[in-house]
């Protein structure tokens, strides 16, 4: 088999040396090892928890009969044992059931124990929706900063200001109550130098507030950086990363969120928020026992957390919760689909008391189409799905690329300056079209709009005839001049946003890509829109249009063009499916858009498929190098176990240990002489038949509290890993009984096990390692 392909797929916990690690700005090394361990290392790391008998021979020191701090618990940048993990939970519900008859203090603990689970998700939902407001509102308000203040309260954002001013309808954006830089600094808005001077704060405030973003999150939480998604999901499979799910990540990611949105980068807060409300997740998970010891239970939390985040960031509770069974998720048992629908539900519901845009609606850019579709109008969403695979596909191969010059180059090594030249070309490109000047979600918003009589954007500058109009709905018309301008403005929008999304999506502030990819789509969606609109107005009696489209009839939404068009984008990119078209339908509010959404989803997932079969977090998974097995490749090689285990024919012989002949003195010399992440135990030698496994960890632990604890252990004591031992002379050392932390029953299978087999078992059991016998 080829052993890099096999690699890449990383069962390990332990790499070589060579295989170091850069996340934010951090060296971090997967190794325990320089060279193979003799186990199959790429299946390697450690061992389901059996706890053997404690009983033995009265001249045997049995140290663990109490279970010492730090065995059984996992170093950082390891993997789980999923089975351990399962048995454990077991045995503890197993003991508070039964200890529940005995008494009604137990029968209390038992049924708050049983409710726990739930009252975790309803802390994780109020704090993950309390943050998301927090972070809404203070990112409109920073947003606005940019471009002038309010007098009647520094507080407040330019919607906000003039919610009370007494001008007209059309000039609401004009109130006496926000004043513009210059109009504050010169006295007046209008011409040439007002214009500089504008420009000129509105790039020093993007400036500063990027540089403030990078420096919170180089300075203080190095891991608040990105998206967070490629490593929630590896952490949901199992990987530990100390710290990134810790309290000063979630602080600075929350401050630092804000402020990379409001410095107007080409990035979205949708998919931090995912890791914002993983991190509550994390830290609520300390209030409760059950789910603070194990680190199984912590990753159902875990899921459910990633629903309640994309909830909030987009409004969708359902979606939420299709997104962590379909996009991050490892194990998802069907208590933690219920769990994750409530804590979504709890964070929406948050969200949506705290109202942060005052309107009732929890994004935005909620909107709601009238109009039906018609079955012709399939051909533009299809064409919009192959847009939005191209570009996915575009997008992933060149954004890793990037970020892949970044890690090894000199790049790397100046977060600060890197993120200053992105932020000063975004800040000096986008002011002068006003559809890059304003906040990714107010151009999605307004892109997203079904124009109506009151609409004042220039996208709604049409040719009006009133006497055609019929109550609310507006027939399609001729396109105005200021229509023309927008759509200019808006191709110029779409280069400038397909481009510089490359360059920003990686760097060392907290970055979404779920608003880029929107926008990006929702452009192109919104200029198909509008090219089809004045096509069925000009030429109603084309073969395509007659029987549907009459003049005078409203038959085009340039509205839903820009939303099939954004789900396009964020398919191909992330390759969601399911989850994308029901987050996108509960944004809009209507089911019978439904079927272009999902014809525009699956057809961008296709043609980016075929391009390149990894979505953007799959794509970042493996360029940092995490050990995440997927459960959507396949497995090609036809290999048997023997063809991939350690060690070879030509290897040294296999490192073991034996069950009642080695000294503390021999194992410590194992243990220094070898970096593996654990030991098989045999009968002997010359029998090599195997009794168990032991971790490297514990046996360190275990052998240090026995001598700093237990008088008569010295180097020449042997250790022993069985249920009795033979009778010693008076004057030999006290035994070590190591038999409560050997594995009795670690997974083996045949060296004539096919590898698909074995592949798919260690998906589906979430193993370490796997031991490979022979004739038994």
């Amino acid at each position: 088999m080829d052993q890099k392909g096999y690699r890449r797929g990383s069962f390990q916990s332990s790499t070589s040396d060579e295989d170091m690690l850069e996340i934010a700005g951090a060296s971090l090394d997967f190794s325990m090892a320089d060279d193979d361990p003799p186990l199959d290392r790429e299946m390697g790391g450690f061992t389901s928890y059996n706890g053997g008998g404690m009983n033995g021979a009265s001249k045997m020191m049995d140290f663990l009969e109490e279970p010492l701090p730090g065995v059984g618990t996992y170093e950082d940048f390891n993997t789980i044992d999923w089975v351990r993990e399962k048995s454990r939970d077991r045995d503890r519900h197993r003991e508070i059931t039964s200890k529940s008859k005995e008494s009604t203090w137990a029968l209390i603990h038992s049924v708050s124990d049983a409710f726990s689970g739930w009252l975790l998700m309803l802390f994780i939902g109020l704090l993950a929706g309390s943050l998301a407001g927090l972070i809404d509102i203070s990112a409109h308000w920073m947003t606005d900063l940019k471009e002038g203040v309010c007098l009647a309260g520094f507080w407040f954002n330019h919607e906000h200001c003039c919610w009370k001013s007494n001008t007209t309808f059309t000039d609401r954006d004009k109130c006496p109550e926000w004043m513009s830089w210059s109009q504050l600094i010169i006295g007046h808005g209008e011409g040439a130098f007002a214009y500089i001077l504008n420009y000129f704060m509105y790039v020093i405030w993007a400036l500063l507030f990027s540089l403030l973003a990078v420096l919170l999150v180089k300075g203080f939480a190095p891991y608040a950086c990105g998206s967070g998604i490629p490593e929630i999901k590896t952490i949901l499979s199992g990987f530990i990363i100390r710290g990134y799910l810790g309290k000063w990540t979630l602080i600075i990611k929350t401050v630092t969120l804000v402020l990379a949105v409001s410095s107007g980068l080409s990035l979205g807060k949708e998919g931090p928020l995912v890791h914002v409300a993983c991190c509550c997740g994390n830290i609520l998970c300390h209030l409760f026992t059950k789910y603070r010891k194990n680190e199984a239970k912590r990753r159902e939390v875990l899921s459910a957390a990633a629903a309640a985040g994309v909830s909030v960031a987009f409004g969708a509770p359902i979606g939420g919760v299709l997104f962590s069974l379909e996009e991050v998720s490892y194990y998802f048992p069907l208590k933690t689909l219920w769990r994750s629908f409530f804590a979504a539900l709890v964070a929406a519901f948050t969200l949506r008391s705290i109202n942060p845009f005052g309107n009732s609606r929890l994004v935005l850019f909620y909107v709601e189409f009238h109009m039906p579709w018609h079955l012709l109008e399939l051909v533009p969403f299809i064409l919009l799905g192959i847009f939005g695979g191209l570009w996915g596909a575009f997008f992933i191969r060149s954004n890793i690329a990037w970020c892949r010059r970044r890690k090894t180059t000199k790049l790397g090594k100046y977060p600060v300056l890197e993120v200053f030249v992105v932020t000063a070309i975004t800040a000096i490109l986008a002011f002068p079209n006003e559809y890059t000047r304003m906040s990714t979600s107010e151009l999605i918003s307004e892109l997203f709009n079904d124009c109506g009589i009151l609409d004042s954007s220039k996208l709604c500058e049409y040719v009006n005839d009133f006497n055609s109009t019929k109550g609310d709905d507006l027939p399609d018309r001729a396109a105005g001049p200021g229509v023309y301008t927008a759509m200019w403005q808006l191709a110029l929008a779409l280069i400038m946003k397909v481009f510089i999304t490359i360059f920003t999506f990686g760097m060392k502030v907290p970055s979404g890509l779920f608003i880029p990819s929107m926008a990006v789509g929702a452009i192109a969606g919104r200029l198909l829109g509008v090219a089809m609109e004045q096509l069925a107005f000009y030429h109603h009696d084309w073969i395509i249009f007659s029987g549907w489209c009459s003049q005078g009839a409203d038959c085009i939404t340039p509205g839903l063009y820009a939303m099939v068009g954004a789900a396009a984008c964020l398919g191909g990119v992330t390759r969601m499916t399911v989850s994308l078209v029901v987050i996108m339908f509960e944004l809009t509010g209507g089911l019978e858009y439904i079927v272009p959404l999902m014809a525009a989803a699956m057809t961008s997932k296709w043609v980016a498929d075929a391009i390149g079969r990894e979505g953007i977090y799959d794509a970042h998974i493996r360029l940092n190098g995490y050990p995440f097995l997927e459960a959507k490749e396949e497995f090609s090689h036809k290999t048997l176990a023997m063809d991939v285990m350690r060690p070879r024919r030509n290897d040294p012989p296999l490192t073991v240990i034996t069950q009642d002949s080695m000294t503390v003195e021999d194992i410590e010399t194992i243990i220094n002489e070898t970096t593996y992440s654990g030991y098989p135990v045999v009968v002997s030698r010359e029998s090599q038949r195997l009794v168990g496994f032991v971790l490297r960890r514990d046996l360190i632990i275990s052998i240090e509290n026995a001598r700093k604890k237990q008088d008569g252990i010295v180097s020449t004591s042997i250790i022993y890993f069985t249920d009795h031992s033979p009778p010693l002379p008076p004057s030999s050392p006290s035994m070590l009984k190591l038999r409560s932390i050997l594995d009795l029953s670690p997974f083996t299978v045949t060296d004539q096990t096919p590898m698909e087999i074995v592949v798919d078992i260690f998906r589906k059991l979430g193993l370490r390692q796997c031991l490979v016998t022979h004739n038994g």
